[in-house]
Order: structure tokens, then C-alpha cells, then sequence
């Protein structure tokens, strides 16, 4: 099912290298992942691969370059084209797109905003996580996944992010699943496929690579 040799440049802890690694894993292709230490002297592949940003994920295709995780699996879309992850209809591949947009933008600067605090959780950074859960909430209305039955585009993009929430919880003191239950069961349904459950990293393991970040940046 694959076309040619595939690489990807990887964090284990990035919600955007998981992006990439669901997007191939519901396209069945196989690839190498090749970890990058992110702050002990970053790979000469990685600095030619990504020269202006710098940093993962980068998917290697047959040794070309591609940067920034949801211009990714929009690649991975349509170079396997099956099963596709966005929809048919232009006008919900739009809609699929804004909303892509939308949580690139605001959640996981709402999650930094939370673990980032020194001192007591300001109540405006919860309030602003979980704000923008409640308008996610609104968008996936009465459906399973956010383009219907399936999951596509927008749950992966988004599902990723929700490893980074046991930490948030637990610097923040709330609960997703008390503030936002559609979101959170959203959240449940997407890990019982095996193509997300596999691939995310434990949340208690992310929670001690925060606080490992938190003392790298000095925040008490």
C-alpha cells in the first residue's frame, strides 16, 4: 500500500508528530519513525529538513521534506487516497478546514497557558481551555466523530492534543469530563480505534514530561 520509503522526524511527546503517525496508520502505510532530541543538539537531517522552523514533525517521502503537522496529513490524504480522511463535499472539506484552523490557533496555547503558570492556575486560563472545548463541543453536535460516523480530518488533528490534558487536569485542578462530557466521550470513542489507542503516549507519562519542561524553564 505504500509509495516509496517514509520517514518521519519524531517526538514521542509531540501531539503534532502524533498527527502524522495516525493519519499513516489509518492509511495503512508503513514508515520509520526516527526520534529527534529535541534539546540535546537537534539532527543535521532535521536542520536541512526544516531549515526556517526547525523543528518535528517532518515527513521524509522518498527523501523530500514536508513541515508543520496538518499541512502533513493533508499530504498524507491525498497521497493515499484511501480511506479518505476528508470528506467528498467541498463544502465540508471547507468546514473540516476551518475547524483544523481552529485548533491549531487556540488549544494547545490554551494548554500552555495552564501548565505554564507559576503559582496557582490563573481561573482566566482554565476558564479560555475550557471556552474553547465548549465551542468544539458545538461543532461535533450530536455526531460520533466531527465529520460524521468516521473518524477523519479534524479528530486527527484534534485527538492528539487530549494526551496533554491529564497534565492540564492536574495543574489546573478540573476535570475535562466534568466540564465538557460531549468532548470528553468524543474523546473515549476515539481511543477505542486501535490506530489511536497504539499511538498515544501514556497521559501520566506526558504529566512527568511536563514537569521535566517546567523545571528546564524554571517555573516553580
Amino acid at each position: 500500500m505504500s509509495k516509496g520509503e517514509v520517514v518521519l522526524l519524531d517526538c514521542w511527546a509531540s501531539p503534532f508528530c502524533l498527527r502524522a503517525k495516525i493519519a499513516l496508520a489509518e492509511k495503512g502505510v508503513e514508515y520509520e519513525a526516527r526520534a529527534e532530541n529535541l534539546f540535546g543538539g537537534k539532527s543535521d537531517l532535521l536542520l536541512k529538513s526544516n531549515p526556517i522552523y526547525k523543528k518535528v514533525p517532518v515527513l521524509l517521502h522518498d527523501g523530500k521534506p514536508l513541515c508543520e503537522s496538518t499541512i502533513i496529513v493533508n499530504y498524507i490524504d491525498e497521497t493515499w487516497p484511501s480511506p479518505p480522511l476528508l470528506p467528498s463535499c467541498a463544502y465540508e472539506r471547507a468546514k473540516a478546514r476551518f475547524w483544523s484552523d481552529f485548533i491549531d490557533k487556540k488549544v494547545f496555547d490554551a494548554v500552555c497557558n495552564i501548565w505554564k503558570s507559576k503559582g496557582e492556575v490563573p481561573e482566566t486560563a482554565k476558564n479560555e481551555f475550557i471556552e474553547i472545548l465548549k465551542q468544539l463541543e458545538g461543532a461535533l453536535g450530536e455526531k460520533d466523530f466531527f465529520g460524521g460516523d468516521s473518524l477523519g480530518f479534524v479528530d486527527v488533528i484534534a485527538i492528539p492534543l487530549t494526551c496533554w490534558f491529564y497534565a492540564v487536569e492536574k495543574f489546573g485542578g478540573f476535570k475535562v469530563e466534568n466540564e465538557c462530557p460531549k468532548f470528553s466521550a468524543w474523546m473515549n470513542k476515539c481511543m477505542q480505534r486501535e490506530t489511536v489507542a497504539r499511538i498515544l503516549p501514556d497521559p501520566e507519562k506526558v504529566y512527568e514530561f511536563v514537569i521535566t519542561l517546567r523545571n528546564m524553564f524554571g517555573i516553580e
